[in-house]
Order: structure tokens, then C-alpha cells, then sequence
């Protein structure tokens, strides 16, 4: 009875405290969901600076079904390594999610960054859990047509707190 006792002390699912963090490089992070009328073309602008710096990690910047935007000269002037940019082209809103989820979670980016048309909240929920294990910025363009007037709203100031914090 008292070896039964004693093992089941040391089962994983008793375990409350979360594993420290053993590199400084593999910090958790949120995913920011941004409704853009330019596809993302102007957040995309603003957050080049940081990506620029995010390359040098030798890590991936992850493009996730980008718009047709111009990205990559906008990236490559603000000094991104394009050498650490991976373009992934999915063929629907499920496909993109779930390369987002990957290489959010995978370590291996320190970016990820996808365009969709619209989340709704089973999406939404869905990225909430991602973020919890997430190693890597995460930003999600929607098309802000998709939206109500009011969400549209709500998401332009969550969008304004985000690059404020970012610079």
C-alpha cells in the first residue's frame, strides 16, 4: 500500500507547477488577432522593424497564406533576412490554422504570422489554447469586411494597444 502511495505521488498529472524555462530565446507568447482593411499590408509595415530583429535569432518568420501585398519588398527593406523567411501556401482556412498551430508550438520559429478571411469563436478558442504553448509571436490578419461595423471597431483599438507596446 505504501509503494502504491508513493508512486502515484510522482504521477506527471499531480504535477501544478509549470517546467521553468530553460532558455531565455524560447519565451512564450500571445497571438494577436488584427482585422485589417488592407490585408494586413499596413500592420505588416509597422511590425517589419521587429520581424528585422526576430530574423537575426536564426530562426523562421512564418507567412501563413499571404495576402498579395508586397510583403516581401517591404520585408526585405526593413532588413528581414529573407533567408529565414518560410512562405507556407494552404489551401483553406482549416489548413492555415492548423500550419499556424504547428509552427507556433514547434520551436523552431520565432514568428508566425497567417492571413484568414474570418475567425469565429470555435477559431478563436482554438488559438486561445495554442497560445498557451506557443514559442513564437503569433499575429492573425482577418479581413475586417468579414466584420460587423462594432467588431471592426473593437479590433482597431486591441490593434492600436498592440503597436504601441511593439515599438
Amino acid at each position: 500500500m505504501n509503494k502504491l502511495i508513493s508512486s502515484v505521488s510522482h504521477h506527471p498529472g499531480l504535477w501544478t507547477q509549470k517546467a521553468p524555462n530553460l532558455s531565455a530565446d524560447w519565451q512564450q507568447a500571445d497571438i494577436n488577432t488584427i482585422a485589417s482593411t488592407t490585408q494586413g499590408q499596413n500592420e505588416l509595415r509597422q511590425l517589419a522593424p521587429q520581424l528585422a530583429q526576430l530574423s537575426q535569432q536564426g530562426r523562421w518568420i512564418v507567412l501563413i497564406s499571404p495576402a498579395n501585398i508586397g510583403y516581401k519588398q517591404m520585408l526585405a527593406q526593413a532588413g528581414v533576412r529573407m533567408d529565414r523567411v518560410l512562405l507556407v501556401h494552404a489551401k483553406d482556412e482549416v489548413e492555415t490554422l492548423w500550419a499556424m498551430e504547428k509552427a507556433l508550438t514547434s520551436g523552431t520559429s520565432s514568428a508566425v504570422i497567417g492571413w484568414t478571411e474570418c475567425l469565429d469563436s470555435k477559431d478563436q478558442r482554438r488559438l486561445e489554447l495554442v497560445a498557451k504553448s506557443a514559442r513564437a509571436l503569433g499575429i492573425v490578419f482577418e479581413n475586417a469586411s468579414a466584420h460587423s461595423p462594432s467588431t471592426s471597431l473593437n479590433k482597431d483599438i486591441e490593434q492600436q494597444n498592440l503597436f504601441s507596446s511593439l515599438h
